[in-house]
């Protein structure tokens, strides 16, 4: 019998979340909200170091209720990362705003650089440019010191799509404290998870009642049904809020797995000329959600395709990084400021294994998949 497939990033989840969620169950509180939800707002308000938190069903849908409730939408320009899941840019596009792709640096994440070239050029064009949208790659905070002064330059909000970087901090300031407003994601892959679910994070006492209201078919305030304007079904559900009060009780351990892989891999490569760790640089601050290899075919004496097909045959998961947003074929005719620094990554990356589960033996396969390559 073949050896199980190793996974990029499987939930890690146990007692401990059996018991939040069996108590939750046993409470009664199985409808949508209940004291588990409120609680897991308030306990994830508190780490991050915010006022606000609303949870619900997704990343995506803490995105989208941002620009709705921003009035973000048909004649606006959205300058966002292209270096990214679809997801980002479809909450831009599901409000009828405009992406405008701007490019990542060499971290991955977006270049401040061109983003500033970016604002300077649909500034000149007369375009309406309400928020700055970037996203925190693989779990690493973007330049938010930098990018956050051309927003205010701009006069522009800055939504932060952290879905990645919970547990990630810049500059001593945790992941999801920045901006007008961020979102993280609890999906099942991510560093913890409510199975589906996301979250938004904001000071604004104002958005964050909006979102919360939106979120819930935004329903008056009244005995009987009364809408004002339109709403969505958005809001995380309690059951799924107990299992994360659990998760975010195992964080800071599952955060400590993930940075004890990263380093192996940095061990592994070290001696590889044209191999680096996408972002690795300087990744102190980063929660290592997935760890990335970037090789450069005109150094290496192996590509990345050379690798993932070594995984392949160790029957253990990789990926490319993300195909940049601009080249995929449902953005066919949108514009951006960019350079092909995307498009270089994800021509010569591929995303590992890093997950909290992962175990020492099956690191060993991975291993010996790599030296495989290297060695040869």
């Amino acid at each position: 019998m073949s050896e199980s497939r190793i996974l990029l990033s499987p939930p890690d989840v146990g007692e401990l979340e059996q018991e939040y969620v069996m108590r939750a169950m046993r409470s009664g509180w199985v409808a949508p909200a209940g004291p588990d939800l409120d609680a897991f707002e308030a306990e994830v308000a508190e780490r991050v170091g915010v006022s606000h938190a609303v949870g619900l069903a997704s990343g995506t849908a803490a995105l989208h209720l941002a620009l709705v409730s921003w009035g973000v939408g048909p004649g606006d320009v959205v300058p966002v990362s292209t270096f990214t899941f679809a997801a980002t840019v479809n909450a831009i596009r599901y409000v009828g705003a405009e992406p405008f792709f701007v490019d990542c640096d060499e971290s991955g994440n977006m270049s401040p650089v061109l983003l500033e070239r970016a604002v300077d050029q649909l500034r000149a064009e007369g375009r309406d440019v309400p928020v700055i949208v970037p996203v925190d790659m693989l779990g690493k905070c973007v330049d938010y010191a930098t990018i956050g002064e051309i927003a205010v330059d701009a006069g522009a909000r800055l939504l932060c799509d952290a879905a990645e970087s919970f547990g990630a901090t810049y500059r001593g300031k945790p992941a999801g404290s920045f901006g007008d407003a961020s979102v993280i994601s609890f999906n099942g892959n991510k560093i913890m998870t409510t199975s589906g679910g996301g979250m938004l994070l904001t000071d604004d006492r104002e958005l964050a009642a909006h979102v919360r209201k939106l979120s819930t078919q935004a329903r008056e305030p009244v005995a009987h049904y009364e809408h004002t304007e339109i709403g969505y079904n958005y809001r995380l559900s309690n059951i799924l809020a107990a299992l994360g009060r659990a998760q975010l009780v195992r964080l800071d351990d599952m955060l400590k797995r993930r940075r004890e892989w990263r380093e192996r891999y940095r061990a592994l490569f070290a001696d590889q000329p044209g191999v680096s760790i996408l972002g690795g640089a300087d990744d102190a601050c980063d929660n290592c959600w997935l760890t990335a290899v970037v090789v450069d075919p005109d150094v290496s004496a192996w590509t990345a395709a050379d690798l993932g097909a070594a995984f392949d045959r160790a029957n253990v998961e990789t990926r490319p990084v993300w195909k940049p947003m601009h080249l995929q074929p449902v953005s066919e005719g949108l514009r951006g400021t960019l350079d092909g620094t995307s498009e270089r990554l994800f021509a010569h990356g591929l995303t590992l294994p890093a997950g909290s589960v992962l175990t020492d033996s099956e690191f060993e396969r991975i291993e010996h998949a790599i030296l495989e390559v290297t060695v040869a």
